[in-house]
């Protein structure tokens, strides 16, 4: 451990599932569920983390691409090209809406902005450039473009004050960053431009540091709000997906992991691991809907 890495990762990643998915994704932790979620994204389930140890599986479509939970209680899940809801923590989501009816298209990441409407990034199924979007969705279901012309929408989080948003579109190699003005996305910049691995899901830490999962890199980095690299977690599989705060005191960073189209598949893959970290999470942000 290096000193830019002092308190800031205690430790080893240490394996908290067996290697129970395909393609795990998406985590999320909240205290209406119980702890974390995460997804099998393209079996079309959701996992949850039980206080035991246990995992439930719930199967909820074609594809399970991200969940949040909703602040009128429940949840809601990202489906192959639309959303379902539940009204109940532990209930089953049924169907609320389509966004697209093109079948070359899937959800992919998503998240929550500082006014509870839902960012829900795609991707096409043969990662066309610029055939994806991303999307946001408010409380009563409107739908607005928020980013044309993407490629495979990725992570995206808020900084604490709710003053920058940053986001990963896989294929440029870059985190980006914008400002957030009236709830608007302006002045996209690069924020880092990344030297390994692909940047996946990425989340952000109560001090703005900007956690990044750079899947083919087996590793996830955290960034200053200046883009330095503070610290790195290391993991024994290559395709790190995605990762977030979890934890009573929200400072387990937990991180999901893919077998995905891996010619040799490495024992851990499709893992859920975590590790603790010395800087806590933000809660999450849930939807208004």
């Amino acid at each position: 451990m290096g000193p830019t890495e002092a308190g800031l990762v205690e430790g080893v990643p240490e394996q908290v599932t067996d290697a129970l998915c395909y393609h795990g994704e998406g985590p999320v932790w909240s205290s209406t569920w119980g702890g974390l979620r995460w997804v099998d994204m393209l079996a079309g389930d959701v996992l949850t983390l039980r206080a035991d140890g246990s995992v439930d599986r719930m199967h909820v479509g074609d594809v399970a691409a991200f969940l949040r939970p909703r602040a009128r209680g429940g949840w809601v899940v990202a489906t192959e090209r639309g959303l379902s809801l539940a009204d109940d923590p532990d209930g089953i989501p049924e169907p609320w809406m389509d966004l697209w009816d093109d079948p070359s298209t899937r959800m992919n990441e998503g998240g929550v902005d500082g006014r509870g409407r839902l960012w829900a990034g795609t991707m096409g199924y043969d990662r066309v450039p610029g055939t994806a979007t991303l999307y946001r969705v408010d409380a009563e279901g409107a739908v607005a473009t928020v980013l044309p012309d993407v490629t495979i929408s990725n992570g995206i989080d808020l900084s604490p004050d709710g003053r920058h948003a940053y986001y990963d579109d896989t294929p440029t190699g870059r985190t980006d960053v914008f400002d957030v003005v009236d709830g608007e996305l302006t002045n996209r910049r690069p924020f880092v431009t990344h030297d390994l691995g692909h940047p996946d899901g990425l989340t952000v830490d109560s001090a703005g540091n900007v956690w990044v999962a750079l899947n083919g890199a087996g590793r996830v980095r955290c960034h200053s709000p200046a883009g330095d690299v503070l610290a790195e977690v290391e993991l024994p599989v290559r395709l790190t997906t995605a990762c977030t705060f979890g934890g009573d005191d929200l400072r387990d960073l937990f991180i999901t992991t893919s077998r995905e189209n891996l010619d040799d598949p490495e024992p851990a893959a499709g893992a859920l691991f975590r590790v603790r970290v010395g800087v806590p999470g933000v809660p999450v942000r849930a939807f208004a809907g």
